[in-house]
């Protein structure tokens, strides 16, 4: 199986960084003396001698951090030298001095130390508003988050560093905050989060004429595309611009990384002949600024390429140099990959004692791939667990510093504290007292119901027996054995429901539905009657309050249209409103005008179901301190005469 070039770019850009790092420094001496002179800690002038001595420690240590073989203890001189100087004159230690002691400490691996003087950095850099140093404190305080895994934070103090840039138009920090962001998308997996970084970091540094970051912006763009959710036609388009740019500028290094990154971008597509083409020119490159990462990878996909060509003979040689360059600077990866390689391409010749000598290789080195990769994710593990565990001890220590403030003003205000729990503690009483009046008052409200429930019921019964007397009297037994069947149905509903203070409005509707054909049986049907439920509603999923719709339509039957002549229609709807079922009762009766005119001659009493549900309503509005009411409409033609009354019941829903 081929390696590819793209995943090698992980073993490569170390280097990178490392070059980019060293012209960022060199931006960073021509800053690094402040255009004002330090202050000692009681705000005297200083001599300007201490502060040129300072400056100059200073720059010379950023100057040997920016350096591949940096040396720890000279770094470590050049701190302590400015250091000595600070203390001596009686100067407060400047921002930047903060920052080279903060990058110092992260190399160093002391995580502890170096977070500590980031935050000092920040702190200080603020407060002098020196905004050149805070911008690359905040470059700095990024990198820290990432490499400890503090991702969000890592990306907040990016942006602050974009958003003060712009403000105060500092140039050259702008395109390294960019992909310092990239740099958290990719390590979070946001892989178009890390693209879109990357455009922008290029974008901005052809903005600020820096070709040399914007040809390592799009090594890494034209990289992306061509490696995870390959896209081979924008990856030759940004890895071409990369390799025009960087030879223009005579970037050897950037150059054959450009190259070999098209050379696998071809093999992925089997264009073999232009793949090699691209490995070549790699290699001129690499071997031109003497970078053996990519000789030795070109190398390598050099041979595969023969090998998918069919000459074994040219691959071989290709191969075997790969493998004696990568040995020269221990480059595993390399080693591993092409030993594989040719243990299939020996494989291909039926050498199989040559093949299993290089998969026995390939094992090795694997091994030792995997175990540095062990090692590294082991480190990464130690390093995010001190930081959490330091993070979490500057907020312990944070809280008890806070406390102790709390301590020394604690017993003033003990007193008062004692007089608010007093006054709580009164409260509370005050407060039990009404729960318990209220709860009292609830569990009578109750029982008030249960009461009127059972005056209900015996109304309905009278009614409805008065009705099987009447079948009775005129010997009509089919019709008495039918209304009693019913009747004994109804009967077991209503003492069902009647166990509750609300039941499901499917309940209540069977209840309702088997009162109206006997109210129909009784009347000889005299009436007609219609019982519709928005499909919206779900009859178990709503209750109402035991036998509160029946009242209403028994005086539609009794009161409306047992007087009309002809026969009547009642319609029941029952529909959802805003937080509320609605339920509307229309008959085509005589009206209630002409109904209690007609009553008031008969002698006839009011309807006592009526009056009792009235009497429910206002308690279910009490105990649920729900507003449960209805609506009378005395419905009229067009010349003002009476054709039926519209009940609207507006009931809070319960579930």
């Amino acid at each position: 199986m081929v390696r590819k070039t793209c995943i090698a770019l992980k073993k490569i850009i170390p280097v990178l960084v490392l070059v980019l790092h060293a012209i960022s420094a060199s931006g960073f001496e021509a800053i690094a003396c402040p255009p004002y002179e330090f202050n000692d800690i009681h705000g005297k002038s200083v001599s300007p001698i201490d502060t040129a001595k300072i400056n100059y420690y200073i720059r010379h240590g950023f100057t040997l951090m920016s350096k591949s073989d940096t040396k720890p203890d000279l770094v470590k001189s050049y701190i302590d030298s400015a250091l000595a100087v600070c203390d001596k004159s009686k100067i407060e230690i400047p921002a930047s001095l903060h920052l080279l002691n903060g990058e110092f400490s992260f190399t160093t691996g002391d995580f502890t130390q170096s977070e500590e003087e980031m935050k000092l950095a920040v702190e200080k850099a603020e407060i002098d508003m020196d905004y050149m140093i805070l911008v690359k404190s905040l470059l700095f305080e990024g990198k820290y988050y990432l490499r400890t895994g503090f991702f969000q934070e890592s990306r907040d103090a990016y942006v602050r560093s974009i958003n003060i840039s712009k403000e105060q138009k500092l140039r050259g920090l702008i395109p390294w905050a960019y992909e310092g962001i990239a740099n958290v998308m990719n390590n979070a997996g946001d892989i178009k989060g890390y693209r879109d970084n990357l455009k922008l970091m290029i974008r901005e540094s052809f903005s600020e004429k820096d070709t040399l970051t914007a040809v390592s912006g799009l090594l890494r763009l034209g990289n992306s595309y061509a490696g995870t959710e390959r896209n081979p036609h924008l990856a030759d388009s940004v890895l071409k611009r990369c390799l025009e740019l960087s030879v223009k500028i005579g970037d050897a290094y950037h150059s054959g990384f450009s190259c070999a990154n098209l050379g696998w971008n071809f093999y992925c597509d089997k264009l073999y002949d232009s793949s090699l083409y691209y490995y070549k020119k790699s290699l001129q490159y690499s071997q031109q600024g003497n970078f053996e990462g990519i000789t030795d990878n070109s190398l390598g996909n050099l041979g595969t390429i023969y090998r998918d060509l069919g000459d074994y003979d040219g691959a071989t040689k290709f191969y075997t140099k790969s493998i004696e360059q990568a040995r020269i600077i221990k480059d595993y990866y390399t080693l591993s990959w092409v030993s594989e390689d040719m243990s299939n391409l020996y494989l291909r010749k039926k050498d199989t004692a040559n093949a299993y000598l290089q998969y026995v290789l390939f094992k090795k080195y694997d091994d030792t791939l995997q175990l540095r990769k062990s090692n590294q994710g082991l480190l990464d593990a130690r390093i995010r667990y001190e930081a959490d565990s330091h993070k979490k001890e500057v907020a312990l220590l944070s809280l008890r510093l806070k406390n102790n403030r709390l301590l020394n003003i604690g017993f003033a205000g003990l007193m008062i504290l004692i007089g608010i729990i007093a006054v709580l503690i009164i409260r509370g009483a005050k407060n039990e007292e009404k729960r318990r009046l209220s709860e009292l008052n609830r569990k009578i409200s109750e029982m008030t119901q249960a009461n009127l429930r059972q005056q209900m019921n015996p109304h309905f019964i009278f009614n409805t027996l008065n009705s099987i007397q009447y079948y009775m009297f005129h010997n009509d037994k089919l019709a008495t054995n039918n209304y009693l069947t019913k009747f004994s149905s109804l009967m077991r509903k209503v003492l069902e429901n009647s166990q509750h203070t609300s039941v499901s409005l499917r309940d209540e509707l069977d209840a309702l539905n088997l009162y109206l054909e006997l109210e129909c049986l009784r009347f000889k049907d005299k009436f007609d009657y219609v019982l519709t439920v928005d499909e919206e509603i779900d009859p178990l999923l709503y209750k109402v309050p035991t036998m509160l719709i029946q009242p209403y339509v028994e005086n539609s039957i009794c009161h409306g249209l047992m007087h009309l002549e002809g026969k009547g229609t009642v319609k029941i709807n029952i529909r959802l409103g805003k937080g509320i079922l609605i339920c509307t009762i229309e008959d085509n009766g005589i009206g209630r005008e002409a109904a209690r005119e007609k009553e008031k001659a008969n002698g006839n009493h009011n309807s006592l179901g009526t009056r009792i549900t009235n009497s429910r309503i206002d308690l279910v509005n009490s105990l649920y301190g729900t507003s449960l009411k209805t609506v009378y409409t005395d419905l009229k033609n067009e010349n003002g005469e009476p054709v039926g009354t519209l009940v609207e019941i507006q009931i809070p829903i319960i579930t």
